[in-house]
C-alpha cells in the first residue's frame, strides 16, 4: 500500500509510544542486569538473528565489543550471525535450524547470556539456539514481535515490539537495544571503577 513519508513516520511514532507502554521498565531492567552480571563475571553475551535481525545481532555486537558512548574496556559479545564458513558449514553439515544453536554449543557457557532477535518469536534457528543455551545454563533474551510467538515460552527475558510489521518491529528493536547497549556500558563502567 501507497503511504506518504509523514504517513510513515507518524506510524513509527505511534509504535514507539506503544512499546514505551506495553515493555516495562523492570523486564528491561532485569535483561541489562543479566547481561551486566554475566560480562562482569568473563562469561560471553552470545547474539543471533536472521535476515535484518542478523545485521542488528552484528550492530549490537559492534557497539559492545567497540563502544556504545564511552571508553571503556572492550566487552566479550559475539555474534553468531556473522561468520560465513560456520554458518554455511553448520547449515550444510547439520540443517539451517542448527546454525545458532551449535554455536552457543561451541562459545556458550553457564552464567553467559544469549540475546535473540526474531521478529515473528518463530524463527526455528533462534529457538534451537535459546533450547541449547537452557540446557547449558544461560539466561536468555528474546526481542521480538507482538506475543513473542514460540520464543515467549523459551526466553527469561521478553522484550516484546507492540506490531506484527516487521520494519515496524525492528524499528522498535533498534531504540530497544541502543538503550541496553547504553546502559550495559554504564554499568560496566561503574563495574570496573567500583561506582
Amino acid at each position: 500500500m501507497s503511504q506518504s513519508l509523514a504517513g510513515y513516520l507518524m506510524e513509527s511514532v505511534r509504535i514507539l509510544n506503544a512499546a514505551s507502554e506495553s515493555i516495562s521498565q523492570d523486564a528491561v531492567d532485569a535483561a541489562i542486569e543479566a547481561i551486566v552480571a554475566a560480562l562482569a563475571a568473563g562469561k560471553p553475551l552470545l547474539v543471533c538473528g536472521n535476515g535484518g535481525s542478523a545485521a542488528d545481532a552484528g550492530h549490537i555486537t559492534g557497539e559492545l565489543v567497540g563502544r556504545f558512548l564511552q571508553e571503556r574496556r572492550a566487552l566479550k559479545v559475539v555474534c553468531l550471525s556473522s561468520e560465513p564458513a560456520v554458518l554455511t558449514s553448520c547449515g550444510n553439515d547439520h540443517g539451517f535450524e542448527s546454525i545458532f544453536a551449535r554455536q552457543v554449543e561451541a562459545y556458550g557457557e553457564p552464567g553467559a547470556v544469549l540475546l535473540g532477535l526474531s521478529t515473528s518469536g518463530n524463527s526455528a534457528n533462534v529457538i534451537a539456539a535459546f533450547e541449547k543455551a537452557r540446557q547449558l545454563g544461560m539466561a536468555t533474551v528474546a526481542l521480538t514481535g507482538e506475543g513473542g510467538g514460540r520464543l515467549a515460552l523459551r526466553a527469561d527475558h521478553l522484550l516484546a515490539a507492540p506490531s506484527r510489521s516487521t520494519p515496524l518491529i525492528q524499528q522498535v528493536h533498534v531504540c530497544l537495544y541502543h538503550y541496553l547497549c547504553c546502559q550495559i556500558e554504564c554499568r560496566m563502567i561503574g563495574e570496573a571503577t567500583g561506582r
